[in-house]
């Protein structure tokens, strides 16, 4: 089986959004799409209830609309169905520990914001693969084509070489540049009444800039197509 990017999917417009985003990146790079809705199963219903008051039917419903839909757009694409008789969480770190990457929907509450809950946090911070976050109105209106471009942030004091991969590779798989940008601390001792000592502030901002040219230029060569810019700051 070809390696798997997964989408979480809990019926809202912002998953179907994750699911749309997810299979273009999926058939971009030749991945196989999982479609993966989790949830605790009920009792069974009593017989002859309607499919339409069975929550079993509503959980599998979720799969086969997404699923349905997807296979319209990309008729190529495989496309695996996953119901998970699990919490969210577990179910959601387990599938992105054996994915290339993990999307999930988000709900912006403004322009430029994402609105994370309880579970997307968890996803986001404890997951060991790149976790994406699709919101339904920028899904819907594509991306801005002012500033369209894949930003990087990086830590200097470890390996990067993962995110240096998946970074690069995004932005090369798309034709947009690549952005590289480290936040560093300011010394106490650079702190002045009226601000922060510009010449320390100064130095220290040169020798990050360094230590991530130093750190980009080996990817730079790997990826000669891609354009960007590195921005270290205080």
């Amino acid at each position: 089986m070809k390696p798997v990017l997964t989408v979480g999917l809990d019926g809202s417009p912002e998953s179907l959004a994750a699911a749309r985003w997810g299979a273009a990146a999926a058939d971009r790079q030749g991945l196989t799409l999982r479609l993966l809705h989790a949830w605790i199963p009920l009792a069974p219903g009593p017989r002859g209830v309607s499919a339409e008051s069975d929550q079993h039917h509503w959980a599998q419903r979720i799969l086969h609309d997404a699923h349905v839909e997807i296979h319209k757009r990309y008729p190529v694409l495989s496309i695996v169905e996953d119901l998970v008789a699990d919490d969210a969480r577990p179910a959601l770190l387990t599938a992105a520990a054996k994915s290339r990457m993990i999307v999930l929907g988000s709900r912006g509450l403004a322009a430029g914001s994402y609105f994370l809950g309880s579970t997307s946090m968890d996803v986001v911070s404890r997951a060991e693969r790149p976790v994406v976050l699709v919101r339904a109105s920028l899904e819907e209106t594509g991306p801005s084509p002012v500033g369209n471009c894949v930003v990087v942030g990086l830590s200097l004091r470890d390996p990067c070489d993962e995110l240096f991969e998946f970074a690069f590779s995004a932005a090369h798989a798309r034709g947009v540049p690549l952005r590289a940008v480290h936040g560093h601390e300011v010394p106490v001792q650079a702190h002045m009444p009226w601000g922060v000592d510009a010449e320390v502030a100064a130095e220290i901002t040169d020798k990050a800039q360094k230590k991530l040219r130093k750190q980009l230029r080996p990817w730079r060569k790997k990826f000669r197509g891609v354009r960007g810019d590195q921005s270290p700051h205080p």
